[in-house]
């Protein structure tokens, strides 16, 4: 059965009550990651060259965090699709594939800039930059297809306590270093109660040194008022962190 995602998004809709999302959490933080690196790219001096090489690993970061978010997702979502709709997920692991392709090149175009000459340094960086600008674009337009059609056939498939065990095992595959890079970019970007669950469900779960970690990533990148709201749901303080009395 080869369903073409396109037609399901237009079909797709809200479901009436919530249900478990394979997608939202991790694609804000990769929206807001890509936003971010492309702005910080198209504002860099080319002139300076601490500046150009910290970019330049900021957008080698951005690489390796979507290549290792496909892998995530061809591993855990894709195969719990196929698993119970045989070829619904065919043409998103095509463009997986492209985007592997796309990565490469983009990487291998950061390195071409940082190799450049003083004198061919502006041009590289403006290439570099249009084409992270259209990979950007294409996965902004591939992640809609996924959190419409994709999750239109996994709610159809799953119970929500199946999808969260999926969640949960993709979420064990993950090495510590990588899931704090992922907080960093998670938290912040998700609303006051999309923060509280995710955190919560930490605070619960994980052992209290990982919640700790979490909770410092996050906080820079969190105003006064988000970090009281989300201490408030937590049960802490907002000062001090701690556990009330």
């Amino acid at each position: 059965m080869n369903i073409d995602p396109k037609e399901m998004a237009e079909l797709a809709s809200v479901p009436a009550a919530p249900r478990e999302d394979l997608y939202s959490g991790i694609h804000k933080a990769l929206r807001a990651l890509m936003a971010d690196t492309l702005l910080g790219l198209g504002r860099m001096d080319t002139e300076d060259d601490f500046e150009l090489a910290q970019t330049c690993h900021r957008v080698m970061e951005l690489l390796d965090f979507c290549r290792a978010h496909l892998t995530h997702e061809n591993q855990f979502i894709h195969a719990a699709i196929e698993a119970r709709a045989p070829g619904a997920s065919e043409v998103i692991a095509h463009e997986h594939e492209e985007h592997e392709r796309g990565i490469t090149e983009l990487g291998s175009a950061v390195t071409a800039l940082l190799t450049a000459p003083r004198a061919g340094r502006a041009a590289a960086a403006l290439g570099l930059y249009r084409q992270l600008a259209l990979f950007i674009a294409h996965n902004f337009e591939h992640m809609h297809v996924e959190e419409t059609a994709h999750n239109a056939v996994l709610w159809s498939r799953y119970t929500d306590a199946e999808l969260i065990a999926i969640h949960n095992a993709l979420v064990a595959s993950i090495p510590p270093e990588e899931m704090m890079y992922v907080m960093r970019w998670m938290v912040p970007f998700m609303n006051p109660s999309e923060r509280a669950a995710m955190l919560g469900d930490v605070q619960r779960h994980a052992p209290p040194q990982a919640f700790q970690a979490a909770l410092e990533v996050a906080r820079p990148h969190l105003t006064d008022a988000e970090w009281a709201k989300l201490m408030r749901s937590l049960g802490l303080s907002p000062v001090s962190g701690l556990v009330r009395a």
